[in-house]
């Protein structure tokens, strides 16, 4: 019988914080759409301060954040927006630019730390006098921290770099910062300084951060105006969402200190898992709350068969092929869930329980 749970699935699988509960329970709320929810308003001038930008907008998903916000850019069907082969836009989100925004993507190649070489990003951006043919490059896109590089951090002279080269072509530049607390605790600096170069801004509430709902854009008051009439179109307009907002406001106040432990957590748990014959980490690249490892061909398990030997046990992790699997840690993973996960990770791969037991 399993008698505790690891969830590393994803940080998006918190669940809320009983200060949350109670936040959402006496929250101040009104109509959202027409613009009077007092919570929705408190977190979205905070996200604003935060974030060093004019505005932001509560929407209930990341997804939608950047779907609106590419249409924003993009507000001509036929227009092409520059991002990277490997990122959430491109792969995890349906195509929801083309199907719904008529946005075509032109991808650059992602280098193992997220970024997209700028003389890369340059060669991708179409030359006006081709219009007749090409569709016209109005955006491009990064994201921070990068998720299928394993959690990685964008500089911010790199984001500087491609935002110089977004206005030397007249562009736009929007940064999935779905993650981008865990960038600016990675790195030592500021959200607004991370973000000084981006146009607009997509930040997810529920991964990291642990909020149950949502995610906030920011940008100019122009931009969010903008954003605001494509986000009752795509039926993101919600009514007293300051219940939902109570719980984010709770996350940005107290969570984003734990993201720190979160990455310490991670670092420990790839360095035990390369330690383990059978399985290979780069350890030394964990930034991070976000890691991958590859189960060697020497192993008796695959993915799938280490998958349910450890479910057997109360520990979810997420398979990305037949013998890769990503970890991420959360504020709800503690040092005694770390060290039970190598326990049963020892005995999996090895026969052989670690010193910590099982």
């Amino acid at each position: 019988m399993v008698t505790r749970t690891v969830d590393l699935r994803s940080d998006t699988v918190t669940k809320p914080t009983e200060t949350m509960r109670a936040a959402m329970a006496t929250a101040d709320v009104d109509d959202d759409v027409l613009c009077h929810d007092p919570t929705a308003l408190r977190l979205e001038t905070e996200m604003a301060r935060i974030t060093g930008k004019e505005a932001a907008l509560f929407v209930p998903s990341g997804t939608m954040g950047n779907l609106v916000s590419v249409l924003v850019h993009c507000d001509i069907r036929g227009s092409e927006v520059v991002l990277g082969n490997n990122s959430h836009i491109h792969i995890y989100e349906n195509g929801g630019i083309s199907t719904i925004g008529g946005v075509h993507p032109r991808t650059v190649k992602n280098n193992e730390d997220g970024t997209m070489d700028i003389d890369l990003i340059e060669a991708a951006i179409r030359d006006p006098r081709g219009a007749l043919v090409y569709p016209i490059t109005r955006l491009i896109c990064l994201e921070n921290t990068h998720a299928n590089s394993g959690g990685k951090c964008l500089s911010v002279e790199y984001t500087d770099q491609v935002g110089e080269l977004a206005k030397k072509h007249g562009l736009k530049l929007h940064i999935d910062g779905a993650r981008i607390f865990n960038a600016s605790v990675a790195l030592g600096i500021p959200v607004h300084r991370l973000l000084q170069a981006a146009d607009s801004a997509s930040i997810c509430l529920s991964k990291g951060l642990g909020a149950p709902v949502g995610s906030v854009i920011v940008g100019s008051n122009s931009f969010i105006a903008k954003a605001k009439i494509l986000r009752k179109t795509l039926g993101g307009g919600m009514r007293q969402v300051g219940i939902l907002c109570a719980a984010a406001i709770v996350a940005v106040q107290e969570n984003v200190g734990k993201l720190e432990g979160d990455h310490k957590n991670a670092k420990v748990l790839a360095e035990g898992l390369n330690k383990i014959k059978g399985i290979r980490v780069d350890a030394a690249s964990v930034e991070t709350n976000i890691f991958y490892f590859d189960i060697e061909e020497s192993s008796k398990h695959t993915a799938e068969s280490l998958s349910k030997y450890l479910q057997q046990r109360g520990i979810l992790v997420m398979l990305e092929g037949p013998s890769r699997v990503r970890i991420v840690l959360h504020h709800q993973i503690s040092e005694s869930d770390v060290q039970y996960t190598l326990s049963c990770f020892q005995q999996a791969l090895t026969g052989v329980p670690d010193q910590n037991g099982i």
